[in-house]
């Protein structure tokens, strides 16, 4: 066989075997839409307020008129399982995405920068890294107080994005780190460098590009994260105020009826593993875009 028709079997294989779509990031997005969707348009599919109690109605079971039951204060589940959906994605969207703006310009940073400063950008992350997560947001909460809430967010939503903001940037900053010190030693890099770019022009249009995915990536990953995180803080009562329509605390609050109204309980657990598949699909498809 010649060269040419190797060369044009390669080709063909590597035709066939390319992926058609992305089908993880479709159905990430998807699912992810759909909260964010209900989240927006949550007094059109709902009863009405999630706060509404109706004590002669307490624990009744799932009906036409309550989806999913009432607790134990006689609150629709339904209308609280979609208002809580406002409440833990806007904190963890908020506490996602300026760890990743902070920490990713961090990175950069360490890896462009001089070795002492990326040294001591490493070290600070070193001291980071080794806090207890959950202890340090008790301290931090109980130092900050819930407050009465902060321009668009909701009472014990600040402190939430603050502790997040403090621990989560190292994740962002080692990752893109690495990425910088990767990329700038590459070949087309250097090609660049030995033609007389300017360094700012260098790190613009040749190594910022192709280094920014990987932290988009995570970003969505931890998007669910922080779902789980604010969550299980909220189940252990740290952070947002009881009462608050939040998955955590529903789950929380339906323990002493769990064998007898179930659903109270499942229904939050379900919607809190649901945005996580949601998110790390959305996370995992982008890597696979990126490598492709």
């Amino acid at each position: 066989m010649s060269d040419l028709s190797l060369i044009k079997d390669d080709k063909e294989h590597t035709i066939r075997s390319r992926p058609r779509g992305n089908g993880k990031l479709a159905a990430g997005a998807v699912i992810f839409g759909l909260f964010v969707l209900a989240a927006v348009f949550a007094p059109l599919i709902t009863t009405g307020d999630p706060a509404e109690q109706d004590l002669l109605n307490r624990l009744a079971s799932p009906s036409p008129a309550h989806l999913l039951g009432t607790d134990q204060l006689g609150r629709d589940e339904w209308t609280r399982l979609v208002y809580a959906i406002r409440v833990d994605l806007r904190v963890a969207l908020l506490a996602s995405f300026i760890p990743a703006v902070l920490g990713s310009l961090i990175g950069i940073v360490a890896g462009l920068g001089a070795k002492w400063l990326d040294t001591a950008i490493m070290r600070i992350s070193d001291v980071v890294v080794s806090l207890p997560l959950f202890i340090f947001f008790i301290a931090l909460v109980g130092l900050l107080g819930p407050g009465e809430g902060f321009l668009f967010l909701g009472p014990g939503e600040l402190p939430l994005i603050i502790g997040f903001t403090l621990i989560s940037w190292v994740v962002y900053a080692r990752l893109m780190r690495a990425e910088v010190r990767r990329v700038r030693s590459m070949d087309y890099v250097r090609a660049a460098q030995s033609g007389g770019l300017p360094r700012w022009r260098v790190i613009a249009w040749h190594i910022l590009p192709n280094v920014i995915g990987q932290s988009i990536v995570y970003f969505f990953v931890d998007i669910g994260l922080a779902v789980v995180a604010i969550s299980t803080l909220s189940f252990l009562g740290v952070g947002i105020p009881v009462g608050t329509p939040e998955w955590g605390a529903m789950i929380q609050s339906a323990r002493t009826v769990m064998q007898t109204n179930w659903w109270l309980i499942a229904a939050p657990g379900a919607a809190i593993a649901l945005a996580g598949m949601g998110l790390a699909l959305i996370g995992d498809g982008l890597d696979d875009r990126i490598k492709s």
